[in-house]
């Protein structure tokens, strides 16, 4: 798909013995060795904050033999804040992290079994009523294959609402989404309302209460579970670190 943040290979032997940060012109830079880095698009490797710096380094710095692209998410993101592969401008990346409300995880409900209905009720609820709170607008649930009817102006609210982020953090709030499933459990996520852990749990209600009623496959599950829980991590972390001007000053990597 074209919404997609790039998918970097699997795999690389690694080249490079030490990582630093440099400040240049355009930003803080990665340093691998004496070599910049660069993005796929072979443009400078710059980000906004010493801290992403430093949180991307680090992702750099903990590599072994190999180079596993596939658990460095920060740069991954980088890399697509950078390079914006698909070219969309803020305002198709927000109407694209709004569209997610007409088929938001926790809005949409079940009858069938009873048990599972209560439970989406007890956990979702909450949050819903949290957001509906913060934001001052209507959302509501339904048990229809069309999903609830979300009003026109909660969607403005939150076209306005995701305004305020700059395109680095618009980039990480839609790739928090697409991990979810869930505009509303993104934002409690990024408010700080939930945790990472809660938030990944609220998305997978469904199936966690069939692998509580039927058992798991042994090792698959735990897998794909520590998988969403970092990739929801690290999109959190990115755009607080892209939302925030503060810097961390003499910070040093340490082996």
């Amino acid at each position: 798909g074209g919404r997609r943040a790039y998918v970097p290979p699997a795999e690389r032997k690694k080249f490079y013995q030490s990582v630093s940060i440099s400040q240049g012109e355009g930003g803080f830079e990665i340093n691998l060795d004496h070599r910049k880095l660069k993005t796929p698009q072979a443009k400078l490797f710059t980000v906004p904050s010493e801290a992403l710096a430093i949180a991307v380094a680090t992702e750099w710095d903990s590599q072994k033999d190999t180079i596993k692209f596939y658990t460095m998410h920060l740069t991954t993101l980088c890399n697509t804040a950078l390079d914006n592969p698909t070219q969309r401008n803020k305002t198709q990346l927000i109407r694209a992290a709004v569209k997610f409300l007409e088929t938001d995880t926790v809005c949409y409900r079940v009858e069938e079994p009873p048990a599972l209905a209560e439970l989406q009720k007890n956990e979702w609820d909450p949050v819903v009523a949290w957001a509906e709170k913060r934001y001052n607008v209507t959302i509501g649930s339904s048990t229809s294959i069309l999903g609830p009817n979300i009003p026109a102006s909660t969607k403005d609210t939150f076209v306005s609402h995701l305004a305020s982020y700059n395109m680095w953090a618009l980039q990480g709030i839609e790739f928090v989404i697409t991990q979810l499933k869930s505009l509303i459990l993104s934002m409690s996520l990024i408010d700080r309302h939930i945790t990472v852990e809660k938030a990944v749990l609220l998305s997978r209600l469904e199936e966690e209460y069939q692998i509580r009623r039927w058992g798991n496959v042994e090792w698959a599950h735990d897998y794909d579970l520590c998988e969403l829980r970092a990739r929801t991590a690290a999109g959190t972390l990115f755009v607080h670190l892209c939302s925030e001007s503060s810097t961390v000053k003499h910070k040093l990597l340490q082996d």
